[in-house]
């Protein structure tokens, strides 16, 4: 799945002083790209992703998925395309504390209506995929902060993306963990053509990308 941003700014109020996020972004990205955001914290890389996956609206400019503009998109559209073609994985995890480790795994098939035993099998698979399959019974809250981590993944991999974006994937892996999932993910983008961008401060992951991309002060450098 190809996204461009087209001369993107994003503006938003912090109290009483306006934020410039993002001062004229301009990227392509193409189907099958392995691409790394860097830059320091505050530069402007967690909102290039949310705006490249459709969860925040540039200030200015235009993002166009697959060459459709998403500016033109209605909730509705936006939200099946979220679900049905992109993964997300966030530095915060965002689990549902009250599923189980399949619960949140699973949570985005039903949101699809997938079948029964399909969600089953796809759900196990992906969570060996992760190391995961002996903790499928257990509670979120039950997990240390990488196995947290594997969960998200996993949750983000289960639907089969076109595109995975991921701020900080391997932040709360250690280096065995991390390198597995990047294994994982490389595997992933090289054999499915499935689209990976990282926003990343890990210098294993900036050597693995197949482009690097800097961002300072809302601008890419």
């Amino acid at each position: 799945m190809s996204i461009q941003l087209q001369t993107v700014t994003k503006e938003y109020m912090l109290g009483k002083t306006k934020v410039h996020a993002l001062r004229g972004i301009s990227m392509n990205i193409e189907q099958g790209e392995f691409v790394a955001l860097v830059g320091p914290s505050g530069s402007g890389k967690s909102t290039t992703l949310h705006i490249l996956g459709a969860l925040d609206r540039p200030t200015s400019g235009d993002v166009l998925i697959q060459k459709a503009t998403v500016a033109n998109m209605s909730d509705k559209q936006l939200a099946r395309l979220r679900r049905e073609k992109i993964g997300f994985i966030f530095q915060s995890f965002n689990l549902i504390p009250v599923l189980s480790v399949f619960g949140n795994v699973e949570f985005p098939l039903l949101l699809m209506k997938t079948p029964k035993d399909e969600r089953k099998e796809r759900v196990m698979t992906t969570l060996k995929q992760v190391g995961l399959q002996d903790r499928a019974k257990h509670k979120t809250e039950e997990l240390s902060g990488g196995q947290r981590q594997r969960v998200a993944i996993a949750r983000a991999l289960v639907t089969n993306p076109s595109i995975i974006l991921s701020d900080e994937p391997t932040a709360n892996l250690d280096s065995k963990n991390g390198a597995a999932i990047l294994d994982l993910m490389e595997e992933l983008n090289e054999g499915n053509k499935v689209t990976l961008v990282f926003a990343t401060h890990d210098e294993t992951i900036v050597a693995r990308a197949k482009r690097v991309v800097h961002i300072l002060d809302g601008q890419i450098v």
